[in-house]
Formats: C-alpha cells, structure tokens, sequence
C-alpha cells in the first residue's frame, strides 16, 4: 500500500469519487468491489471499521504511472463515543487484490502511522520545527528518526519522552543509548 489522502489531489477525488458511485450503486458486482466490516467496541467507544476494495481502475487518471497498482480502497471508521457520531474514510492504492489482507494491512498502516508521527509531533515537536528551506527538513527528519529508534531500542521502561530527557541530562545514559546492542 502507498500514498496518503491528499498527497495526489486529482488521484484522491478520483477514487473517492469512484467510491461514492460504486457504493451508492449497491452492485458490487458490477463495480468489482469487495467489501469486509469489523465492530470494535473498547475505551469508551464503538467503532465500526468498513473496508472497500475494488479492482476497476479505468476512472483512475493516469493510472499507468503508478508501479504494480492492482486496486484501490477506502475505509470508512464510524465511532459511537457517548452518543456521538464520527465518519472518517481513508483512501488508498494498492497492489492487493483480496479484501482481508488489504483490511488488515489498512490498519496495521494506520498504527505505524499514527505512533510514529505521535512520537515527532509530541516529543519531538516536530510540527513546530521552523527548519523549512532546501535539505535540512528531510535531513531532520532522518535524525529524529534516528534518534527515535535508538531510543525505543533502550532497555529501560521509561518513555520516549523521559529517555530523550535523560539522555540529556546524562552522558552516561546518552552513551547507553547510542551504543546499546
């Protein structure tokens, strides 16, 4: 799986397009389109997860540009948090062509997603970085990453957070961290 909604304005309202037609057409057949539905009920809320997958890319634009693309999806989170109703859909391309691999890979991309960029934006304040002209962001980016990884790889049951503050503070503890085995 690849890309982000967002990242390919005509490619996304492409495919949300697509997704609005193909389910409002209630023939999955006709639209080759698989469908797989999960209800996850849990801290204080319950979410139904709905996952599409369509294997019709002719309404695509440019399709051909994108490497081993076999399919499109969306999934569409719906959350019951006290009494209240929330719908998020994600779009995305793919190469796979089942539906339960491509629901289980939505999710699991998700969680990456999410504790990875929860760590740069939370401990590392990332999103208020003012780095912003020629390579230094991506160049950045790859340190934090660097430094994020050394320190998951710390033994100690401290946070991310706490671990970067020690380390510091302390060079003996920075020291553990960079030549931990």
């Amino acid at each position: 799986m690849s890309w982000r909604s967002g990242n390919q304005k005509l490619l996304h309202e492409a495919i949300t397009d697509y997704f609005e037609v193909a389910i409002a057409a209630n023939n999955p057949a006709l639209c080759q389109l698989q469908t797989h539905e999960e209800t996850h009920p849990g801290h204080g809320r319950i979410e139904t997860r709905r996952c599409y997958l369509s294997t019709c890319l002719g309404t695509l634009p440019d399709a051909a540009r994108w490497k081993g693309l076999k399919s499109i999806g969306m999934v569409e989170s719906e959350r019951f948090i006290n009494g209240e109703v929330s719908i998020e859909r994600r779009h995305y391309i793919c190469t796979l062509t089942d539906i339960k691999p491509f629901a289980q890979a939505a999710r699991a991309h998700w969680g990456v997603e999410n504790s990875l960029h929860w760590v740069l934006d939370v401990t590392f304040r990332e999103d208020d970085s003012r780095i912003r002209t020629g390579y230094a962001p991506e160049n950045f980016n790859v340190v934090r990453q660097l430094a994020i990884n050394l320190l998951k790889k710390e033994p100690s049951k401290l946070s991310i957070k706490r671990k970067r503050f020690r380390a510091a503070l302390s060079d003996q503890f920075r020291e553990n961290v960079i030549f931990s085995t």
